[in-house]
């Protein structure tokens, strides 16, 4: 999903002049945010649903227990891309001794995973096993495949794409989180105010 180059201006100037403006009066800016990011949002999981629905149109229909041993392995397979994306974090950043921990974490996953893979293999015929069968990644729309390598994994979930989603989703949470409680403080704003002036209103009818 490529948007090209972004419109806006990015200057730490002027984000700081808006965030001493907005200790002073509510810009309300929140709400455009919100909405790009909604937006936004909206687009890239019409993507998941329609990718879902070709998916279920061209690979071959399996059995719910066969479906759920699959699952299975793409969630196992999604624990490990995890673990080996935050590895080469901790590596990267100098904290070898942690990277060093979630490496032995990746190790019990990848046991498990043997194991779910052979429940999968032996609930269908060797043809069917050898066909990839693709998912579709519930946070940027990316197509996984069950028989991915860990490399892969680890690249996708590790990915600028993987995490620039969860950030926009991360921050989504928040900007709602943030105008309905503005939404709230506001509206509680003009109840009082116009308790006031109805009592105002009240007091110079006698």
């Amino acid at each position: 999903m490529d948007l090209g180059e972004c419109t806006k201006i990015h200057d730490l100037a002027l984000r700081a002049d808006y965030e001493i403006a907005s200790k002073e009066r509510d810009l309300f800016f929140e709400l455009d945010a919100m909405d790009h990011l909604e937006s936004f949002i909206a687009e890239c999981d019409r993507r998941t649903e329609l990718a879902k629905k070709r998916l279920a149109e061209t690979q071959e229909e399996i059995s719910a227990e066969v479906s759920a041993k699959a699952e299975k392995v793409h969630e196992l397979n999604e624990d490990i891309g995890k673990l080996l994306a935050k590895a080469e974090q901790l590596g990267a950043e100098g904290n070898v001794d942690e990277s060093q921990k979630i490496l032995m974490e990746v190790e019990k996953v990848r046991a498990k995973k043997k194991e779910a893979e052979e429940e999968y293999r032996n609930s269908m015929p060797a043809s069917s096993f050898q066909q990839q069968k693709l998912r579709v990644c519930e946070v940027c729309s990316a197509y996984l495949g069950l028989h991915d390598n860990d490399r892969r994994l680890a690249d996708h979930f590790g990915g600028k794409l993987h995490l620039g989603f969860i950030q926009i989703r991360e921050k989504l949470d928040q900007l709602r989180k943030t105008v309905a409680e503005k939404q709230e403080k506001r509206n509680q704003d003009r109840l009082r105010r116009r308790e006031e002036r109805e009592r105002e209103e009240r007091m110079g009818r006698r």
